[in-house]
C-alpha cells in the first residue's frame, strides 16, 4: 500500500475535497490529471487512493476471541429499525462498559468493522450501527455509501445514533456506562452525541465537525480530542470550539498530530499514519478504561 509521502499534498486535498462530496469524481481525474507522470493515469491514482480493507484488517471477523454478530435495535425517532454489528470479549464475564463507535460518511464498512473488534478485545461491549440500514446498508462499496449517505437526513441520523446509546447503555451485557469514537462524519456525530446525552460518561471524536457554541454548555461527558495538523479544513472550527470548551468548564484532552492528514486513522488508505494512529488508539483505549470502568 502507498504512503501519503508518496502523493503530492495537493493531490491528497483533491482527494480529501472529493470523498467529503465537496468535488465529483470528473472534477477529482481532471485535477489529479496534472499529476499523473511516468503512465500513470488520473484514475490509478485514485484508485490507489481507495481503502484496501482486505490488505489492512487488524483482527480477522472469526478471531476465537470475540463474540460477533448482527443485531438490530429500534430508532423510532429516527429511520423506525437500524442494524448494528456488535462486538466483546469471548470469555467475558459480568457486565462490560459499553462504546458506540460510528462510522465515517459512507455506512459501516469492513474498516469500521474492525474498528469494533479492536474496541471488544479492548475489554468493551462495542457497537457499530450502520446508518445507511434505511437504504439497504452498507452496499459493499464506498463511494457507492458516500453516494447513499448523502441521501439521508442528517437529523435522522442523528436520531438513530442517539438510540444506539440507549440501546448499548440498557444491553444486558453492559454495566451502564457509555462512551462513543467516530471518525470524520463519526467524529462530529460523537460532538452531537456529547451535546445530546448529559448521560455520556466519554467522547472521542477523531477529526469531527464542532458543535454549535451555544450548544457546548449541554456537554457533560469528558472529552478526548484527535486531530490531524494537516486538516485545514476541519481544524478552523477548533479554536472556537475549544474557547466554548474553556469558557464552560468542560473536561477535555486535545491532541493534534502534526503532519498527519486527515483520516490518519483509517489504515486502508495512504492517509493512514501509523505513528499517530497508533498513538491515539492507545490513547482513546487508556481514556475509555479511565471513564467507564
Amino acid at each position: 500500500m502507498k504512503k501519503a509521502s508518496d502523493f503530492d499534498p495537493k493531490v491528497l486535498n483533491l482527494f480529501d475535497r472529493y470523498v467529503h462530496g465537496l468535488i465529483n469524481r470528473r472534477e477529482f481525474l481532471e485535477g489529479a490529471s496534472k499529476f499523473a507522470v511516468g503512465g500513470l493515469s488520473a484514475a490509478a491514482i485514485l484508485e490507489s487512493l481507495n481503502p484496501k480493507y482486505v490488505e489492512a484488517q487488524q483482527i480477522p471477523e472469526d478471531d476465537p476471541q470475540l463474540k460477533t454478530e448482527t443485531i438490530e435495535y429500534p430508532s423510532p425517532q429516527g429511520s423506525g429499525t437500524i442494524r448494528a454489528y456488535l462486538a466483546r470479549p469471548a470469555n467475558s464475564s459480568g457486565n462490560l462498559p459499553g462504546v458506540v463507535v460510528i462510522h465515517e460518511n459512507r455506512g459501516l464498512n469492513p474498516h469500521i468493522k474492525d474498528v469494533a473488534r479492536r474496541t471488544g478485545l479492548a475489554g468493551f461491549l462495542a457497537l457499530a450501527p450502520d446508518a445507511l440500514t434505511p437504504l439497504g446498508g452498507y452496499p459493499g462499496n464506498d463511494d457507492e455509501g458516500r453516494t447513499l449517505q448523502r441521501q439521508l437526513d442528517r437529523g435522522n441520523m442523528t436520531e438513530d445514533f442517539v438510540a444506539a446509546a440507549l440501546h448499548l447503555k440498557s444491553h444486558p451485557e453492559c454495566s451502564g456506562r457509555i462512551g462513543v469514537v467516530g471518525f470524520c462524519f463519526g467524529g462530529g456525530m460523537v460532538n452531537t452525541l456529547a451535546v445530546r446525552l448529559p448521560d455520556l460518561a466519554a467522547a472521542v471524536p477523531f477529526y469531527g465537525g464542532q458543535p454549535a457554541a451555544e450548544d457546548v454548555p449541554k456537554i457533560k461527558a469528558p472529552l478526548l480530542l484527535h486531530y490531524a495538523g494537516l486538516d485545514t479544513r476541519v481544524n478552523k472550527g477548533w479554536p472556537d470550539y475549544e474557547a466554548a470548551l474553556k469558557a464552560n468548564g468542560v473536561t477535555y484532552t486535545a491532541h493534534i498530530y502534526e503532519g498527519a492528514n486527515h483520516g490518519f486513522h483509517n489504515d486502508t488508505t495512504p492517509r493512514y499514519d501509523q505513528a499517530a494512529a497508533t498513538l491515539a488508539w492507545q490513547r482513546t483505549i487508556d481514556f475509555f478504561n479511565q471513564t467507564l470502568r
